[in-house]
């Protein structure tokens, strides 16, 4: 009879979804036992032997007792199953009645050891045993194990033969039943599952490498690699049964299939091939946005086209356009649902109104059209300043104007004077913005504006202004600064006027009859000197005019009387000078008649060139002196001596001229009322050698006479 072990736990894989096997253990580990013994069957689930609750079954009859252990003596197909796990695979125990069986362990696994044991009912008995395959011996061995490999669906049949002695000689030989061993797939064929089992193109899929070990195998590590038609997927081996693709596409239907291997023992599986087939999708839903924003895109800078798509598989045709324009900005095809353009440095000319266009074969599908706006920064603004008149005056109101010939709204211009800010004004619509603005005096200087619409500041150039302020009423002082005043004195007329832009031209004013004018070119004021007589009694003023208007001052009186102490001490000079010159005069007439008496002595030769004596004074040798003005009048006498030649006689000739005093406001060579006479002597005039009338003329000199020109000056 041939003795089966079913270790019948089918190939094939467990449903999706459904509880693991449960596995059944014997102990002892053999499913030939001799009648009247026992077996203790276990129940373990997928985590643990279960002790409870477990549902064991004879011969696919269910048995009452629901403990974690059976032990039983009958002969059958045992199978359990416990709470976490699906019923396990029938097991055969046989109980038989021979001298000598064949037991083999349980379970076996393909590729896993099986330990034979030949054994007796009186063991002591046997001597010697020996181990058949397929009728051919394997071994002889005293010992009762031995340790075979046998291969999943071995078909080969063992037994086994016992030989001992007699007490009384002789010799004895046992054989066993044969044994067919039927080993178990250490794990089964795998099968590729795709999740989700019709893909969209674009949509990740997930495959699934599926088989499973035995839980007494859970030290065995499973490895794991897919395959799309003859390339691999992924990094390759990995110990992972499942593989993420991120993304699909439609290439029609591919093939896929998986491995399974044990590194040790090395057994390695393959799934069925299986054919999934990817579904594209048309595009949909195109749009097409911009980065930065619309709205916020500054000149000079990137812009970024993002086209995209809602739905669509595939390869994607993407294109980008400009109304009005023909020709496309740009194009790209790729796997993937978005693209980019970028347009490098946008001006101001690339506004308008953009679009895109996506085809995934099926037809260009346009997206809505958006409208590009350039934000431009502003350029430098130019400062102007409108006033009424070519030459800005204290009280104009001027218009500040600054404007930026470029630059998106609005705009806010801030205007400065010698940079500290005047004001500020805004263009919501962009362009220009004024400023008026009142002037003074300290409004004179550098003027700027500046412009700002958020994306930049520029500041203009400088502009100057320059304020004319026109004069104020004048001050008029005399100095001294007394109500009467002397005939002879100087007086200083001041005026000035407290503002004013230079130049400034003063005028002096006697009862309103001019006496002259002074200009002050850097401001200030003017002063005008007058030499007093009796006639300048009277009022006196002044006025001050810069080309914006005259303004004059108020009347200042003045009396004039008597003759000054300057004048007595001129005249007394003058008396002096006279009575000196005629002194002179006297000394002259003596040195004269000595030198005729030598020469008609003959003791002076007739070529001596001078008269001998003390020198003449440099000034008498070179003319009258210049005389400042104004000039005190001062009486001096003039004289020279001449050395006429050999037989020359020296003469004196004298005449008057009348000293001439000027003022500030009169050409000086005016002769005013008021003016005293002077008396000049000159040189002396020789007389011919050869006249007839010398004689006449030499005792004429004899007796000359100078006449007393103190008496003609005190007449005066």
């Amino acid at each position: 009879m041939l003795l089966w072990l079913l270790l019948i736990l089918a190939p094939g894989r467990q449903p999706a979804g459904a509880l693991p096997k449960a596995l059944l253990l014997l102990k002892p580990p053999w499913s030939t036992a001799f009648k009247g013994e026992t077996v203790t069957l276990f129940c373990k689930d997928h985590h643990s032997l279960a002790w409870e609750y477990v549902s064991w079954y004879h011969n696919e009859t269910p048995l009452r007792r629901q403990s974690g252990k059976l032990q039983i003596s009958k002969s059958g197909h045992y199978r359990c199953k416990t709470q976490r796990s699906s019923l396990s695979d029938p097991v055969h125990v046989q109980f038989l009645s021979d001298w000598l069986v064949l037991q083999a362990s349980h379970p076996a696994f393909e590729r896993d050891k099986v330990v034979l044991r030949c054994r007796g009912k009186e063991e002591e008995d046997i001597m010697e045993r020996t181990y058949y395959k397929n009728e051919e011996k394997i071994r002889s061995s005293y010992n009762s194990n031995i340790t075979v490999y046998p291969a999943f669906n071995d078909d080969s049949t063992y037994h086994c033969t016992a030989s001992g002695t007699y007490i009384w000689g002789g010799s004895w030989t046992e054989t066993s039943r044969p044994l067919k061993i039927q080993v178990q797939e250490l794990f089964p064929s795998p099968v590729l599952t795709a999740s989700p089992s019709w893909p969209i193109e674009g949509s990740p899929m997930t495959l699934t490498c599926e088989t499973w070990l035995p839980p007494q195998t859970s030290h065995t590590r499973l490895q794991f690699c897919f395959f799309k038609e003859h390339r691999a997927l992924g990094a390759g081996w990995s110990h992972s049964p499942e593989l993420q693709i991120p993304t699909t596409w439609s290439e029609g239907a591919a093939s896929y299939w998986c491995q399974a291997r044990t590194v040790i023992p090395r057994i390695l599986k393959t799934s069925p091939r299986s054919q999934i087939r990817v579904h594209r999708v048309p595009v949909s839903d195109v749009n097409l946005e911009t980065q930065p924003p619309v709205g916020q895109l500054i000149e000079g800078e990137d812009l970024v086209l993002i086209c995209s798509v809602a739905a669509g598989t595939g390869t994607v045709t993407f294109s980008w356009h400009r109304e009005g324009s023909e020709r496309s900005l740009g194009r790209k095809t790729q796997n993937a649902l978005s693209a980019e353009l970028r347009i490098a440095s946008v001006r101001e000319q690339d506004a308008g109104r953009y679009y895109c266009a996506a085809d995934n074969m099926d037809g260009p599908v346009l997206s809505k059209r958006i409208r590009i706006t350039l934000r431009v920064p502003v350029s430098p603004p130019v400062l102007t300043i409108r006033r009424p008149r070519s030459q800005a005056v204290e009280g104009d109101v001027v218009e500040l104007h600054c404007e930026a010939q470029r630059g998106s709204p609005p705009i806010l211009y801030r205007f400065y004077h010698e940079d500290v800010p005047l004001g500020s004004s805004s263009a919501p619509s962009g362009g220009e913005a004024s400023l008026n603005l009142s002037l003074t005096a300290e409004h004179s200087g550098n003027y700027s504006c500046e412009a700002n619409n958020s994306l930049g500041v520029q500041r203009s150039k400088m502009v100057s202004l320059s304020i004319t302020v026109p004069v104020s009423h004048p001050v008029l002082t005399l100095n001294p600064d007394v109500a009467q005043a002397m005939v002879g004195d100087v007086l200083e007329l001041r005026c000035e006027a407290q503002r004013g832009s230079p130049p400034i031209l003063y005028w002096f004013y006697h009862e309103d009859v001019i006496l002259g004018n002074t200009s002050a070119p850097f401001g200030g004021g003017a002063s005008f000197n007058l030499s007093l007589t009796t006639e300048h009694s009277g009022n006196y003023s002044c006025g001050a005019d810069n080309g914006l208007g005259a303004q004059s001052s108020e009347m200042v009186s003045l009396n004039i009387t008597g003759l000054s102490k300057n004048k007595v001490t001129h005249i007394t000079v003058g008396v002096i000078g006279c009575l000196l010159s005629m002194l002179g005069l006297a000394a002259t007439a003596a040195l004269v008649g000595r030198f005729r008496t030598q020469r008609k002595s003959g003791a002076i030769p007739r070529n001596i060139g001078s008269v001998p004596g003390p020198d003449p004074p440099a000034q008498a040798l070179h003319g009258p002196p210049s005389l400042s003005r104004p000039a005190l009048m001062e009486l001096q006498p003039l004289y020279s001596n001449v050395s006429p030649g050999d037989d020359d006689l020296v003469y004196s000739q004298i005449w008057s001229r009348q000293h001439r005093e000027g003022s500030p406001a009169r050409s000086p060579r005016t002769h005013q009322k008021g003016e005293e006479p002077a008396i000049i002597y000159s040189e002396v005039k020789r007389a011919d050698p050869d006249d007839p009338a010398r004689q006449d003329r030499e005792e004429a000199a004899e007796g000359y006479e100078n006449v007393p020109c103190a008496s003609l000056a005190l007449d005066h």
